[in-house]
């Protein structure tokens, strides 16, 4: 089920963003999935391996995406990674679904290798989608895509960065905004941002206070 615009909601770079994580640690990303989204449909998906520190894994995330340390013993490290994708980062908007986990993962990975922080600005899906459809009694990836019609395979970085570009798309038809980040200001949400000197997080706004009645 493709979601085609005759407007492009995401102007610029627009990439959505996964990763999974070989431990408990946020710098142990063991895979990256990327979705990118051009003239209003997804045209390219990449997803990398990446050997997390020590090449260490616990048998928790292992149940939950599968990739096992004799996956990653070969695979480049993050920083290796970054190299690849930095000039795709540089400038991009970013998706990711439950935003706050995905971002502190890529920050905690960068402090680890010691790079800078990209200058970048994201948007949580999890958060639009619960503001855009309610009535959903979940707003996981799985739920989603089975709202949307969509094949799924969860908990795979570069199929979680796909269906996470897929509802963001469907959600801005749906609207029928001209950019993504018009759907977030109509839904009340604050756009995050990730630079050089740090970051602020994807949250929703504040709802205003109620103006206090007028004294007689």
């Amino acid at each position: 089920m493709a979601f085609l615009m005759s407007i492009d909601p995401f102007s610029g770079k627009t990439i959505a963003i996964d990763f999974e994580t070989a431990t408990e640690a946020r710098a142990s990303a063991c895979s990256i999935g990327l979705a990118f989204i051009e003239d209003g449909r997804v045209v390219r998906v990449e997803e990398r391996l990446i050997r997390p520190p020590e090449n260490r894994y616990s048998p928790f995330n292992i149940a939950i995406h599968g990739i096992r340390p004799e996956h990653t013993v070969h695979a480049p490290e993050f920083v290796d990674v970054m190299a690849e994708f930095a000039a795709d980062f540089e400038g991009a908007r970013m998706i990711a679904h439950n935003a706050s986990f995905d971002f502190s993962v890529l920050r905690a990975c960068l402090d680890h290798s010691g790079l800078d922080y990209p200058e970048l600005s994201y948007l949580c899906s999890v958060k639009l989608a619960q503001r855009h459809w309610p009535g959903l009694g979940s707003h996981r990836l799985n739920v989603l895509a089975a709202h949307l019609g969509l094949n799924f395979l969860h908990h795979n970085a570069a199929e979680d960065a796909r269906i996470c570009a897929e509802a963001c798309l469907a959600m801005a038809a749906e609207a029928e905004v001209n950019d993504l980040f018009e759907l977030a200001a109509k839904l009340g949400l604050n756009i995050g941002r990730l630079n050089r000197r740090g970051y602020e997080p994807c949250s929703f706004a504040r709802k205003p206070r109620r103006a206090a009645a007028l004294q007689a």
